[in-house]
């Protein structure tokens, strides 16, 4: 399930992940604030947190993780939040192919992602 954080400056979307991510999370949460964002900027910073209890992506999660690659030059700012060693690395990897600065943090590290996606 997918939650928005509240709290952030209007430039930053950040959403928070529990449990399991569906398809649905993604089609009615996340590519409907990232769109709202895009409505009134033209650059947004996105804010990714992978909580503790987060179990993974189901598959239609997975096919609409796209939204990312649809808004590809939109992104200005990245930092992903995870203590999931796989998802980490392939977002480093990710991040050396896209033109916005990518960050990966630790969960422990939440305040310090949120400092650097506001800076």
């Amino acid at each position: 399930m997918l939650t928005l954080i509240k709290d952030l400056p209007e430039n930053v979307l950040g959403v928070s992940a529990q449990g399991e991510v569906s398809g649905f999370d993604y089609e009615n949460i996340l590519i409907p604030a990232v769109e709202n964002k895009l409505k009134v900027r033209r650059k947004i910073r996105l804010l990714y947190y992978l909580s503790p209890h987060f179990d993974g992506f189901d598959l239609n999660a997975a096919i609409d993780a796209k939204m990312g690659m649809k808004h590809f030059a939109s992104w200005e700012r990245i930092a992903l939040v995870s203590d999931h060693l796989s998802i980490n690395l392939f977002a480093k990897f990710f991040g050396c192919l896209i033109s916005c600065e990518v960050q990966v943090f630790k969960n422990m590290d939440l305040q310090k992602a949120k400092q650097w996606i506001i800076q």
